[in-house]
This record gives structure tokens, sequence and C-alpha cells, in this order.
């Protein structure tokens, strides 16, 4: 199983930016010393209080230039934002500086209001989120192609450079809502989630759609390759454990409302009643259920124990640890964190 962290440059601490992105660097740093698989980074724009990292892409390139064999994801590049062509270009580019270590997570994102800002309707979001990604599988080939589609229209291009990987780096496509499991398992791409929305019991649901539309479709295997992104704190005694996080927890669950909250005001009304009942489900949501079905805190065995669950549970190929997803936490809180889970944790699972 590939373990990997999640980075989102979260300001919540009141950090400078020069300080945001230091910290960051040294737990990538640190992350490559101690033998972790990947890192993974988010994409966050116009809320520079909690997060600077609005152009993952090129954080990626910085991550692959000071590494030599640390991973580096994107979780996700928000398709329907970018020109196609740019972006088939500058992923190409950090797989030929990382000599193959980059894997390319795609997705529309939830957050209405940077398509607002870009002049983009969120209701073209899935339409220009599968024209996008048609373009980048083509443009990899390096050959010369057309393509003429509702929001696109090139006329005989020719992308540089090509991917270091052949035929291009692996492609995983994030999914958040119930009815996009089975579709993405249609498509055959290999699967990124997260427990921002859902629980343990909504992921294992959910991903029985995938598999029987992976098989379905004739794909090979009796499912594709799974991987989940999950809060994890490891401390030293379960007490710590479960409090030294709490107040962070808190934090960025109450973010996840407001989020969810400000997305339930358009859209399709499915997936405006959707939102606001994750919303309602997470206000109701205790401490003791948060700890129960949506992150993983506890000691080294603890932790070891609930991630073979998940494993088992859900199929798991990959797992991406949020250390400090509501961002309170100090740094060498998160950095211990990640020595564990390196040194103590990993090692039951190789």
């Amino acid at each position: 199983m590939d373990f990997g962290i999640f980075m989102d440059l979260n300001r919540s601490r009141g950090l400078s930016q020069p300080e945001v992105f230091q910290e960051a660097f040294e737990l990538v740093d640190m992350a490559e010393e101690m033998g972790l698989d990947s890192v993974w980074l988010g994409e966050s724009h116009f809320n520079p209080n909690r997060s600077v990292l609005s152009a993952p892409i090129v954080m990626a390139s910085a991550i692959a230039s000071r590494t030599e064999r640390l991973k580096v994801g994107m979780a996700v590049q928000v398709l329907p934002l970018i020109n196609p062509l740019r972006i088939a270009e500058e992923a190409a580019t950090v797989d030929q500086i990382s000599k193959g270590r980059f894997e390319f997570g795609v997705g529309r994102s939830g957050n209405q209001r940077a398509y607002e800002v870009m002049g983009i309707p969120y209701e073209e979001s899935r339409e220009r989120f599968q024209e996008a990604l048609d373009i980048i599988l083509e443009a990899w080939k390096g050959e010369p192609f057309s393509y003429e589609g509702k929001y696109n229209k090139i006329e005989n291009a020719t992308v540089s450079p090509s991917p270091y990987q052949k035929p291009h780096p692996p492609v995983r496509l994030a999914s958040s809502s119930g009815d996009s499991f089975a579709r993405v398992g249609r498509l055959g791409f290999p699967i990124f989630l997260s427990m921002r929305g859902m629980d343990v019991n909504d992921l294992e649901t959910n991903l029985k759609d995938y598999r029987q539309a992976w098989r379905e479709a004739g794909h090979p295997g009796d499912g594709g390759d799974i991987s989940v992104r999950v809060p994890m704190y490891i401390g030293l005694t379960e007490e710590q454990a479960i409090q030294d996080p709490r107040e962070s927890i808190d934090n960025y669950f109450a973010r996840m409302r407001r989020l969810f909250d400000d997305e339930s005001g358009g859209g399709d009304f499915a997936r405006t009643a959707e939102r606001r009942a994750r919303s309602e489900r997470l206000a109701k949501m205790t401490y003791e259920e948060i700890l129960e079905t949506k992150v993983i805190f506890g000691t080294v065995d603890s932790v070891t124990d609930k991630l073979a669950n998940f494993q088992e549970t859900l199929g798991l190929s990959g797992f991406t640890a949020e250390l400090n997803p509501g961002g309170l936490l100090p740094p060498e809180a998160v950095k211990r964190s990640l020595k564990l889970l390196t040194q103590e944790v990993m090692p039951a699972f190789r």
C-alpha cells in the first residue's frame, strides 16, 4: 500500500506566507528522509487566510527538484479552471523533472466561488472537466491533433514536452458525490477519495458501485486502484492522540460545514440536497462519532489496527494522511506524527 501525506499550505495558525512555504518544504524534506512514498497537493483559490496553495503544479515542480525518491501527486488539479493544453504542458514538464515520480490527480472541486471569480459557471464544470481530460490525454501522445468541443477548439496542436512516463503519468479521478463513483469505474480510472463529506460507511457503499461499474465495463480485475485521504494523528498515548488534535479537527469540520452550506446555494437540485444533508450531518456529529468514522487518531498500535481495518473494508491500494487538516497543530506535533507513521506504522504494511 502506498503511504502519502496531503498538503494544502494551511494558514490557520496565522503564519506569514513565507513561513507557510518554509514549513511545507521542511515537512517535504523530512518525508523524503523518512521514506514516505508520496506527497499530495491540494488546490485553493481566493482564500488567503486559509491557504496559499493556488498553484500546485508549481509546488509539485519545486518538490520534484528537491527530492530524489518521493513521488508527488495532485489532489487535485481542478481541470475546468485552466486551459487544458497549458496544464498538459506543465504536468508533462513536472513528470520530466521528477523522472516519472508524478501522478496526475484531477477533479472539478466543489469551490463554487473560485468558478465565480474566474467567470466560469459551475454548472458547466462537468462538461468542461471531461473535455479538458480528453484533450490532455490526446495531447500527451506527442502527435499533432485537433479537437472541437463545446468549450474548446484546437487546430493542429502538438504539445511538448511529452511525459517521462509512457504513455503518460497515472491519472487519478477524485470522487466526492455518490453518483460519480460508477462513472469513474466505467471510465476505468484509479479513484481518489476523502473523508470530508463521507465517512467510512459511505465510502464502503459507494465503492461497490465503482467496482461493479469497473467490472461491467470490462476493465481487468475486480476493481480499480483506490486511494483515500483521511485525517490522521499519532500520539504517544491514546489520550494525547485524542485530545491534541481536537481543536484542529473541530476547525476542519466547521470549515467543511461552511463550504457545504455555500455550495448549497446553486447547481442542480440533487447536488444541492446532498451538500445540505452533509452539512446537517456534520453539525450533529459528536467528537466520539468523528473519531469512530471520519478520522484515524491513536497510538502506533491503534492506528495500525484502524488502518488495517480501513484497508480491508475499502480495499485500499493507497492511503494519504492529513496530518494537520484544521491547520492548528504546531509543527513539532505534525513532524512527530509523520515520524511515527513512517518508522512505526508503515513497516507493518510492507
